[in-house]
């Protein structure tokens, strides 16, 4: 069984943890840090898992609110820390952690596990997102990203669960109290999908196994959730009820995601074990 749970979701900090239970056995990755040492150790403690217990953390990009506790987290309990080169150089390249290395199209096999980064558009040094698979489901996690490229959309065909961003309301930031630098920043190709710009994705994406779409890292300031929910919801031909929001505060409940009806094709690189 695949489960995802957002832990915190939004510009003070995110940190999304991923489970799999397979034969007996239990994997789990941290995908982001974001929140600080104290914060995000609670937030794991919350959900019954003791940091030490994590299988390995990956960072999606430098930027503080994904990435600002991960060296400590990874350092106290002597966790594998996964990234791109660009983004380590961009943290500052702290001597005292040795990282496996992430780059687009490179599976890595982690515990029963299979990580499948990929580039995305955004102003950070080298930023990937992430489809996972078990042995049987596949979830793809979407943050961070100012616009959609045709490589995000082959990235994640066929997923049956999709965590998205849902970052502003175009006419929320534009009427916000941002200098218009900032509103520039978020609202470009390489700054942060709008509620429009997801449900877009989403209906390219969608098909008859597509089970649960979860809006995240919404703007406190440039969204609400029940109009991330709409534009998602109109998108795709479900309710409102039916899309679910991470929150900053309280991140989300644990999901499950459904078996994949069929598998894809082989990856062009296999997965490489994290040591």
């Amino acid at each position: 069984m695949l489960r995802v749970r957002s832990l915190a979701s939004g510009s003070a900090g995110n940190a999304t943890l991923v489970h799999v239970a397979w034969q007996q056995r239990h994997t789990h990755v941290l995908i982001d840090c974001g929140p600080g040492l104290r914060d995000i150790m609670q937030r794991l403690a919350q959900v019954g898992l003791d940091a030490a217990r994590l299988d390995a953390v990956f960072i999606t990009h430098e930027h503080a609110d994904h990435a600002g506790s991960a060296v400590q987290l990874a350092k106290r309990h002597n966790l594998p820390l996964i990234t791109s080169y660009g983004t380590w150089q961009a943290m500052g390249a702290p001597t005292s952690l040795a990282p496996r290395w992430a780059s687009d199209g490179q599976a890595i096999g982690v515990g029963d596990l299979t990580l499948r980064p990929f580039t995305v558009p955004h102003d950070a040094r080298e930023p990937l997102q992430l489809r996972i698979e078990s042995p049987t489901a596949h979830l793809g996690l979407l943050t961070d990203l100012g616009h959609i490229s045709s490589h995000v959309v082959k990235a994640l065909q066929g997923v049956t669960t999709l965590l998205i961003e849902c970052n502003h309301c175009p006419t929320l930031l534009a009427q916000g109290r941002y200098p218009a630098t900032l509103k520039r920043r978020i609202g470009g190709d390489w700054g942060h999908l709008s509620n429009n710009q997801a449900a877009d994705l989403v209906q390219r994406l969608s098909h008859a196994s597509l089970a649960r779409v979860i809006a995240a890292h919404l703007s406190e300031e440039n969204n609400r959730p029940e109009l991330a929910q709409q534009a998602l919801a109109t998108a795709l031909g479900w309710p409102m009820s039916r899309i679910d929001v991470a929150t900053q505060a309280n991140g989300s409940d644990w999901f499950e995601v459904p078996p994949n009806p069929t598998r894809p094709p082989a990856p062009t690189s296999p997965a490489q074990p994290t040591p």
